[in-house]
């Protein structure tokens, strides 16, 4: 026996669910169906010849048979029986009069009823619509019934009894809509594509869902497939996608020819198959271009190309050529004034003329053309132009809107690119005027200098390497780095390379030399904005060779020791004792001295290059020992060139400077003792030296200079003194050294002095001269002269 909770849920309709009474006109029970008898649980016997009022509840507001019956028995109603149990039952019934004296009552559960009313009423609404495609299929997935018209989707009416590929469904959804039949899982929202029969460009993006439809059995019966028009909501996704993207790659870079490729890594093939980009060739160059109107030279240039087949193709302008001259037409026009415009190819080769023209601006298949100026602060810095070839839906005002957006972010990307673009090449063009020549010849060293800014050659730092040529034919090395990037450290850089050339020339030992420049980047800190103080500093190594005794002292304010190559290739750090960065302020430099074999190489070099090469000093000396056959300019370019990591963050600057110890025959020296007789000795041996080197016409000068310089010491200065003469092929040096540190001072004596006349003598016979102290007691006055050229052997 059923209960009341097995009818209490909806069901599929069946006639199995409607219960039969026959009634006399008194409401007696005459006759009953089984069906009847399931859903009271009472059986034809018991009901059989009682009156039925007998079955209805006396709930309050529900109505008995006597007051049904007193207007009348109603066609149609709803009533509450009584279950067998006591439960009441719900129903939905209709009378149908059998006679004069009989009654035919149909009942059902009132929630059955209730579900077939409201699954007819949503059927019928389904199928009277024209917003959504809906379609049944049987369990052969034949069409049953459709409200699909031909103004739907521009297709021919669907017919009964066409399979889903001759309906609405493409035939990759049949395989989908049988999945659905087997399995009775609810396929949603698929996306799928339509194309027009009649119209082969016109595409829709339709949502298709799907269910099983069951029998009263609960078997598969069929499929119900619903198809929404979400052409507008695809576009929308994916305009919204395609800007997005643009969004995050253009712009990444600041390279104008990045920028542009960017540009249309992102166009093509989203929006079409060939694109370019044009620039005026003044942004190219980091300048603002030109106010252009009309026809004629357009001073274009072909930036960056796509072509969504791959290749280029051969007839169209490539890239870096220039944009030939362009007849004047409203669309240029209009574009010039910062509107994008949309053209056909019919249309664009007519307003070319010229066919040889067309076939450069025109692709291949090419049926329609948008184009969008780059505008920027209200200058054309250039425009996007994007064809369709295999596509075959024709661009529309949508497209041309989304290019606008596109071309207007990529402007500005751009524009940043361009003003970068001026101020990198500023500031090359400032280094380059700053730093010294790159390999550079002394007496003392042979020199190779590189440098290689940040992100390869996309940003300039302060970085600088310099080779000074000291007096007595001394060399003085200098690496130095400066904090920050920019114009600004390049300026910075340009104060104190000009700052170690004067302090280089007052022949101060490299730890005095340091402490000064050290003075001199705390003055620039205070002078600077206070929010840039603490980035204000720098390191810097300096060093100075002699020739003469073979000797390197050297002094480091943060740099890294320098690597010494030996003339056997092995190679190994400088033991060294570094200071502080220049701009601390308060701490000494310690000055060390090496003494380097003939033919040594010192290798100078900022931290850039050990983190270009993630190496510490002892690797890149390992590096360097491998390299040491080679000449200095190959180990310097492999040294830059052979990590893969390169671009870095910092500059890299190498100074290899190669030591040549003066011959022993190009100098000559003395002691003599701190006595009158002393200066004629002194001549005589440097005229007897001179003749020697068959340098008799200097001298007088050299005598003269001898003479003077010497009675200085003996008058001054306590012995011994010192008397040394060094030359090589340009110059003859004299220095006379004594044991005093009183600074000689040039001066111009009046007629009535009877001395006063020594120094002044001197530097008006040499080329110059000067005074350096030694680093414990002690100075030397040295004068040089120019050598006389060579006089050409006549033939």
């Amino acid at each position: 026996m059923s209960t009341p909770a097995d009818h209490g849920s909806p069901r599929p309709f069946s006639f199995d669910e409607i219960a039969a009474a026959m009634l006399d006109e008194e409401g007696v029970v005459q006759q009953w169906s089984e069906a009847a008898a399931e859903l009271l649980g009472r059986s034809a016997t018991e009901v059989c010849g009682r009156p039925v009022e007998e079955l209805l509840t006396e709930a309050p507001g529900k109505p008995c048979w006597s007051t049904l019956t007193e207007a009348g028995m109603p066609a149609a109603g709803r009533a509450s029986l009584r279950h067998r149990c006591g439960m009441t039952v719900e129903v939905a019934f209709r009378a149908l009069p059998m006679g004069a004296s009989s009654f035919l009552i149909l009942a059902a559960p009132g929630r059955c009823v209730t579900d077939w009313e409201q699954g007819t009423a949503l059927l019928r609404a389904l199928f009277a619509q024209d917003q959504m495609a809906l379609s049944l299929y049987d369990a052969d997935l034949t069409l049953v019934r459709t409200n699909i018209t031909p103004e739907m989707f521009c297709r021919p009416a669907s017919q009964a009894g066409s399979q889903p590929a001759e309906a609405m469904s493409p035939e990759s959804a049949e395989a989908a809509l049988r999945s659905v039949l087997d399995t009775g899982v609810p396929l949603v929202g698929r996306e799928q594509q339509l194309n027009s029969p009649h119209d082969p460009g016109r595409q829709w993006s339709v949502s298709l869902s799907a269910l099983r439809v069951e029998d009263t059995q609960g078997h598969p019966a069929g499929v119900a497939e619903i198809c929404t028009d979400d052409t507008a909501g695809q576009r929308a996704r994916s305009d919204l996608e395609l800007l997005s993207r643009a969004s995050a790659r253009i712009g990444a870079s600041l390279d104008i020819q990045h920028t542009t490729q960017e540009i249309l890594d992102v166009l093509v093939p989203a929006l079409g198959d060939v694109a370019w980009v044009d620039l005026a060739e003044a942004v190219l160059e980091g300048d603002e271009p030109s106010k252009i109107f009309g026809g004629g030279e357009l001073y274009l240039r072909r930036a960056a190309v796509k072509s969504a087949a791959g290749d280029w193709p051969a007839a169209l302008i490539q890239p870096g050529e220039a944009i030939p001259r362009y007849p004047d037409m409203p669309n240029l026009r209009r574009w010039q004034h910062g509107k994008t415009i949309i053209a056909t190819s019919e249309a664009l080769s007519s307003a070319l003329g010229d066919p040889r023209t067309a076939a450069q601006f025109v692709p291949e298949h090419g049926h329609t053309l948008i184009g969008a100026p780059m505008w920027a602060r209200g200058l054309v810095l250039g425009g996007v132009s994007v064809w369709r070839t295999e596509q075959p839906e024709p661009f529309d005002q949508h497209d041309m809107d989304l290019l606008a957006k596109i071309a207007s972010r990529a402007a500005l990307s751009v524009d940043n690119a361009r003003r970068y673009t001026r101020e990198h090449r500023a500031a090359i063009t400032l280094q380059q005027q700053l730093l010294p020549r790159a390999t550079t010849e002394t007496t003392a060293v042979q020199s190779v200098g590189f440098y290689r800014p940040a992100g390869g050659g996309a940003e300039i730092s302060g970085d600088w390497f310099d080779v000074l040529p000291l007096p007595s034919l001394r060399t003085a090395v200098v690496v130095g780095d400066v904090i920050g990037h920019g114009l600004q450290a390049s300026a910075t850089m340009g104060r104190l390379r000009t700052a170690v050339q004067t302090l280089a020339d007052l022949e101060l030992e490299p730890g005095e030399l340091l402490t000064r420049l050290d003075d001199l980047v705390i003055k620039l800190a205070a002078e600077s904005d206070p929010a840039r103080r603490d980035t204000v500093g720098a390191t810097c190594l300096y060093a100075v060779y002699d020739p003469v005794t073979s000797r390197c002292t050297l002094a480091s304010a943060g740099g890294p020791p320098p690597i010494v190559i030996r003339p056997d290739g092995t190679a190994a750090p400088a033991a060294l004792d570094p200071g502080p960065p220049l701009g601390v302020g308060g701490l000494p430099f310690e000055t060390s001295t090496l003494t380097l074999e003939p033919d040594s190489v010192l290798a100078l070099y900022s931290d850039g290059l050990l983190h270009h090469g993630r190496r510490d000093p002892d690797q890149l000396a390992a590096r360097l020992a491998e390299l040491a056959d080679r000449p200095m300019a190959d180990i310097g370019r492999t040294l830059l060139t052979d990590a893969p990591d390169w671009p870095t963050r910092d500059d890299a600057v190498l100074l290899l400077a190669r030591t040549r110890p003066l011959p022993p025959d190009a100098m000559a020296e003395w002691t003599f003792p701190a006595e009158t007789v002393a200066v004629a000795t002194a001549r005589e041996a440097a005229a007897g030296q001179l003749a020697a080197w068959r340098l008799e016409e200097l001298a007088f000068t050299t005598e003269l200079a001898v003479s003077e310089l010497v009675t200085n010491a003996v008058r001054y200065a306590s012995g011994p003194i010192g008397l040394r003469l060094l030359r090589n092929a340009a110059v003859l040096v004299c220095e006379v050294s004594d044991s005093s540190n009183t600074q000689p001072r040039l001066r111009r004596a009046r007629t009535t002095d009877e001395g006063g006349r020594g120094l002044f003598l001197v530097a008006q016979l040499t080329s110059r001269w000067g005074c350096r102290y030694s680093h414990h007691s002690g100075k030397t006055i040295w004068a040089e002269q120019v050598l006389p050229a060579p006089t050409p052997v006549s033939r």
